[in-house]
């Protein structure tokens, strides 16, 4: 692979619904762009706004994973990183801007599909053991593949349904334009 050299820094941010693998294909863009000697570092939003207590009225922790976002993105852009690669959702224009602001840096989002058939077969191995949990992710599923369907904050997509991970880190790369 042949990088793109810009020494100016940019982000991407895998959307998608609960189950469709932007963590896992984050981390694979994030080992196609070292292979290509990309300055890179990935970023987990679940990660970013795992507290509790949660404050009242931000069900998911937004305000925690936004302040989490500006001091990470900025270490690692201080650090030398020219590709943010950011696993996460954003249900809409709001939360892009968000987003965007938080980092500082021009911010692109694609979202990843997955036909939810298959999302129901690894929610159902990732919560083998947890009813409760594997419940909520299932519901939560499609309830939120119709929300980032309408809410069209996405510059482009990609249906991993039929892609190993590789696959479609790499599909994602060169619809990015990355390399």
């Amino acid at each position: 692979m042949c990088a793109e050299r810009s020494s100016e820094p940019g982000a991407l941010l895998i959307n998608g619904t609960v189950g469709v693998g932007k963590t896992s294909v984050a981390e694979s863009v994030g080992g196609l762009l070292t292979d290509a000697g990309v300055a890179n570092a990935v970023i987990d939003l679940d990660w970013l706004r795992r507290s509790w207590p949660r404050p009242s009225g931000d069900r998911f922790n937004v305000g925690m994973m936004l302040r989490n976002l500006r001091s990470i993105a900025g270490n690692y852009l201080a650090a030398g990183a020219v590709r943010l690669v950011i696993a996460g959702v954003i249900e809409d224009m709001e939360g892009r801007k968000l987003c965007a602001d938080a980092i500082g840096i021009e911010l692109s989002v694609c979202r990843l599909q997955v036909d939810l058939p298959v999302i129901r077969q690894r929610l159902e191995r990732r919560h083998e053991n947890e009813p409760e949990a594997l419940g909520w992710h299932l519901a939560r599923a499609g309830e939120l593949a119709g929300i980032l369907e309408r809410a069209a904050v996405d510059d482009f997509t990609t249906d991993a349904t039929a892609l190993s991970v590789t696959e479609a880190a790499a599909e994602v790369i060169g619809k990015a334009g990355w390399l």
